[in-house]
Order: structure tokens, then C-alpha cells, then sequence
């Protein structure tokens, strides 16, 4: 079952290569959609793809990489939309 889920990571998450690190684990395990950072100093990330895989990726946000410090990780589950060619690394305008 494909899943999407639109997600916010709070902590010392922002200048420890979060995203990076994002994107590489999410190509890894076949997940599309995208990761930034947000101004207040979270991390936001759609995750779009295979249930587990969506679930694995969460997971993993939940401890970051190891320069990281993660705080707390809100998920809100939304449709399925399929919009994702590849995961990439954006940027807040």
C-alpha cells in the first residue's frame, strides 16, 4: 500500500547535514518527495511511497544522523498523491 506522509522535525537539526542524509536514506529505500529546512529550525519533509518504507524512513527521523539532536517528530498521513519522480533537497522561500 503506497502512503504519503508530510512530517516536521524539531531539535538541533539544522546545520548537522539532516537533509543530506535525508535524502540519501530515502533513496535507499525507494521513497520519493522532498526535505528543507524550515526558518524556526525545523526540518520539514514529505515522504511519499511503500508503506514500510514511509514507516522506515520516519523511524529513522527520529534519531537523524549522528551530529543531530531530534526533539520531537510530527507526522500528519495524508493521500497518496504519486507527484514524486525522485527525492530531492529544497529550499524555503
Amino acid at each position: 500500500m503506497k502512503t504519503r506522509a508530510h512530517v516536521y522535525i524539531s531539535g538541533r537539526v539544522q546545520g548537522v547535514f539532516f537533509r543530506a542524509y535525508t535524502k540519501e536514506e530515502a533513496v535507499r529505500l525507494g521513497v520519493k518527495g522532498w526535505v528543507r529546512n524550515l526558518p524556526d529550525g525545523r526540518v520539514e519533509a514529505v515522504f511519499e511511497g511503500e508503506k514500510e518504507k514511509v514507516d522506515e524512513i520516519i523511524k529513522w527521523c527520529h534519531k537523524g544522523p549522528s551530529y543531530a539532536r531530534v526533539d520531537r517528530v510530527d507526522v500528519k498521513w495524508e493521500e497518496y498523491k504519486g507527484e514524486f519522480d525522485s527525492f530531492e533537497i529544497r529550499y524555503f522561500r
